[in-house]
């Protein structure tokens, strides 16, 4: 009888074992846990996700009532002691390297010629209980930041980073590898004068919002031609230069739009880009809504609002996992084409976990004894003679 794997053995198989061990190896990942291994931990963490496990309990029951899968998973049973100590001291950064390489996975099957190397930046607070004492405070939120680079291309996070609520966004951005020809677009919170200019250095382009009390001087206005786009018009288009006596100069050309929206609210945008139109311009940073549809997806289908321990160090681990579960099951409805709406495709995913089935034909009831071949009537049977 042919072998099938189950759902989640299917969605797991993006990830590469060796170079998953290597990844161990490089951080020292089972230095202190070598009975319970990362990637025991690993699969434990992503079947929490897409399964939709909230507590220690729940999840060491469901994963244990399942040992039958465990073998073909390269794992183990769970107690639930294990994992929380594993959740302490395992490094984070054995996650955060596996989810870059399956966003560089995702982007590379997802890429499409000829389109614009768009970059959308932000951050997205995760409050926590007062349970987590040691979570900091930025005035608004208890918890933790989540910093994303977005390709709303391939839709693929393509940098994930996880600080203190208190870290300030643009020290964030700082960090960010800037590709030549790309377009950063990010909010006014992303303001920094020196990551404006060594992003115009790279060749490469930005799209923001100034801060109330920056002051501007027009050096020449431009000409519009069409003002109309999606659900906005153009005012005005302008090049423009920092007007500042200090040393916080800008050494770049730049350019300022006015935009009326469809509700009557005027925003102000501010670019290097010289050549695009000023509606292309708008446009770009309209598209930065795309973010925030992702967070908005991520909090209501992901488990990050509940978290399996109150620790620092396995509230990142799970956060990262949460992301590694989301590029998986990206990378699953991409290879097996699956028709589905993602919202759909994770239900799914998740109520068919450990059943062998198809991911192709996942909304598919499966076939009933699929290796034995079904009776055929005999010719004889209403007659009642059998040989």
């Amino acid at each position: 009888m042919r072998f099938t794997a189950s759902i989640l053995g299917e969605m797991v198989k993006p990830i590469n074992r060796r170079r998953f061990q290597a990844i161990v190896a490089r951080h020292e990942g089972d230095a202190y846990d070598k009975s319970f291994r990362s990637w025991d931990h690993l699969m434990v963490l992503i079947y929490a996700q897409l399964g939709g496990a909230t507590s220690l309990r729940s999840l060491e029951a469901g994963w244990n009532a399942n040992s039958q899968h465990h073998y073909h998973l390269g794992s183990a049973p769970l107690r639930r002691s294990t994992l929380s100590d594993a959740g302490r001291r395992r490094p984070e950064a054995v996650f955060a390297e596996l989810f870059a390489q399956l966003a560089g996975q995702l982007d590379r099957e997802m890429r499409r010629e000829g389109t614009v190397l768009l970059r959308l930046i932000d951050a997205t607070p995760i409050p926590l209980s007062k349970l987590c004492a040691w979570a900091k405070s930025n005035g608004r939120i208890h918890g933790m930041k989540l910093h994303v680079v977005y390709d709303p291309n391939s839709d693929c996070p393509r940098v994930l980073q996880i600080t203190d609520a208190n870290v300030n966004d643009a020290q964030i951005g700082r960090t960010v590898t800037i590709e030549k020809g790309a377009t950063y677009v990010f909010d006014k919170g992303y303001c920094h004068y020196g990551w404006w200019t060594a992003i115009a250095g790279e060749d490469a382009f930005f799209v923001t919002r100034p801060k109330s009390n920056m002051r501007l001087d027009v050096l020449a206005k431009r000409a519009i031609g069409d003002a109309s786009g999606d659900g906005f018009t153009v005012l005005e288009d302008a090049e423009v230069r920092l007007a500042s006596k200090g040393d916080s100069k800008l050494p770049i050309r730049l350019r300022r739009v006015l935009v009326k929206r469809e509700n009557g609210d005027i925003i102000t945008l501010l670019s290097n880009d010289l050549k695009r139109s000023a509606v292309e311009i708008a446009a770009l940073y309209k598209g930065r809504w795309q973010i925030e549809l992702l967070f908005r997806w991520i909090k209501q289908h992901l488990k990050i609002r509940k978290f399996l321990a109150n620790n620092d160090n396995a509230i990142r681990l799970q956060l990262f996992a949460a992301m590694i579960a989301f590029a998986l099951l990206r990378i699953a409805a991409r290879a097996h084409r699956v028709g589905l709406s993602i919202l759909r495709f994770t239900d799914l995913v998740g109520c068919c976990l450990f059943q062998r089935r198809d991911i192709a034909a996942i909304e598919r009831p499966p076939p009933v004894n699929p290796s034995r071949a079904k009776p055929t009537a005999s010719a004889n049977q209403l007659a009642f003679r059998y040989a």
